[in-house]
């Protein structure tokens, strides 16, 4: 009878990650796809899955933009900066909250995840108008500064490092090493899951932000490629779908590279971490 019911409970349960897989890449799918159909072709009803005459004008259009280049820089620039900032400064802070005692400890912490709770668009206007008062508007550190630390971040780090054991900290110190030494030689090497996480998921935030770059890029100069993919995309009447499937497809392939190389370690500091 176990028997019987564990095999049903596992006929069940591959059923419905089959069906949940099938929902998530079919967008995937249908998008890479579109992206070699002609733009008749994709507004044609009844739709077509497979392109019937596959065609490359799609992308030749897109990398003729005279600043795709650009974009795809600014993208890769800002995304890359904001990743390293986090993956270095998250720690720093996640390791003095995990491991140093100092006086307002307990208040940093409550103020960490007092914002953490705090919907974006809640702050959105209020730090806009704080980089516009510094002059950062139209620029790249406006577009990088405000979010090389995040909330998120620094939850993260300190609940994986709160599980590291304090014997190796005091081993540092009795041999004499500061607390940076500590940090970098002792702390970093055992945050590998953490890290990977924390890498993965502030590229993708970054690499796909929209609306920030919306409002703080002024010029061409600045745009990231979901903000002139979204502009370029549309002609005067009507929305090139061509383009846009093209464009999207460009978009998401960094986010998979990113993924498929550090996916061991996301896997380990989901796990490790205690996130749900």
């Amino acid at each position: 009878m176990y028997s019987k019911r564990s095999r049903s409970s596992q006929i069940l349960l591959y059923a419905l990650l089959t069906i949940g897989f099938i929902m998530v890449v079919t967008p995937f799918v249908w998008m890479i796809l579109g992206s070699f159909k002609s733009e008749g072709e994709l507004r044609q009803v009844p739709p077509t899955w497979w392109p019937q005459t596959g065609t490359l004008d799609n992308y030749r259009a897109l990398f003729s933009k005279a600043k795709f280049l650009t974009y795809f820089f600014n993208s890769t620039l800002v995304a890359a900066v904001v990743t390293a900032g986090n993956v270095i400064f998250c720690s720093m802070v996640g390791y003095a909250l995990a491991k140093l005692d100092f006086g307002g400890k307990k208040l940093v912490f409550g103020l960490v995840m007092g914002t953490l709770l705090l919907p974006g668009m809640v702050t959105f206007v209020p730090l806009f108008v704080l980089v516009a008062n510094m002059g950062l508007v139209d620029s790249y550190p406006g577009l990088i500064l405000p979010f090389l630390v995040t909330p998120f971040g620094v939850f993260l780090m300190r609940q994986f490092i709160m599980q590291l054991p304090d014997d190796l900290l005091d081993a540092g110190r009795i041999d004499g090493a500061g607390e940076l030494r500590i940090f970098r030689q002792i702390i970093l090497p055992l945050c590998g899951p953490a890290l990977g996480t924390l890498g993965i998921l502030t590229f993708l935030s970054s690499w796909n932000s929209f609306l920030w770059p919306l409002v703080v890029a002024q010029t061409q100069d600045y745009y990231t490629l979901p903000v002139a993919l979204a502009l370029f995309s549309t002609g005067q009447n009507e929305t090139n779908f061509g383009l846009l499937m093209a464009g999207a497809t460009v978009v998401v392939l960094p986010i998979v590279i990113v993924f498929l190389i550090l996916q061991r370690r996301f896997i380990e500091g989901i796990a490790t971490t205690g996130i749900k």
